[in-house]
């Protein structure tokens, strides 16, 4: 009996690891989308996500759903084991701490690793050289997962060439003076939604 007590945990916090990670996911869907069909350039798709990414909190809001789906998950499951009561919740600490800790942890990956490298990597063959001509902008972004949309914004400017994204929310940005100015580039429509800083 005892052995399959032990099993049986191992496959509710297996359960629980997933959960978290399907709720901490599913949120940030789009953002992931945009940021791949950015990469593979397809402007007409990435565009229509785009506008969900203008909403300046949009992030934090997708943390809270998150936190909201593993809620509403860990609310099921201890129904579903007719557990939902204090009593419950006192007997399911591991799954509930393996749900929620999952949650969070795949929410701070996505903020702090995965969006601030993949703002790197679209630029990651392009180097910011010292005599080049540069602009360095601090954009009011919430978090690094609007930076991949303010670099496509940039990108659109013409004559700006490599941009390199610095976390937490500056962009370094080579441009050819022939074509355009720092101006012209902080006059940008996309820094009407996201305010620049005074560096």
């Amino acid at each position: 009996m005892e052995a399959s007590k032990c099993c049986h945990a191992d496959s509710v916090k297996t359960k629980g690891f997933w959960r978290g990670l399907v709720s901490g996911l599913i949120p940030h869907s789009f953002c992931l989308l945009f940021i791949g069909l950015s990469i593979i350039g397809a402007t007409g798709a990435s565009a229509l996500i785009k506008n969900i990414l203008l909403i300046p909190n949009i992030f934090q809001i997708l943390i809270i759903l998150s936190v909201l789906f593993a809620t509403v998950s860990a609310g099921l499951y201890l129904k579903k084991t007719k557990q939902l009561c204090l009593a419950g919740v006192k007997t399911k600490w591991r799954y509930l701490l393996m749900l929620f800790s999952t949650t969070i942890i795949t929410n701070a990956i996505l903020l702090l690793v995965v969006f601030p490298v993949t703002a790197k990597l679209q630029n990651q063959t392009a180097k910011i050289v010292e005599q080049n001509h540069t602009v360095s902008l601090t954009v009011d972004i919430p978090c690094s997962g609007h930076a991949p949309l303010i670099i496509d914004e940039l990108k659109k400017e013409n004559g700006v060439g490599a941009i390199a994204f610095e976390f937490p929310s500056t962009f370094k940005v080579v441009y050819n003076p022939e074509l355009t100015s720092p101006e012209k580039i902080r006059a940008l429509k996309i820094f009407q939604t996201f305010n620049l800083l005074t560096n």
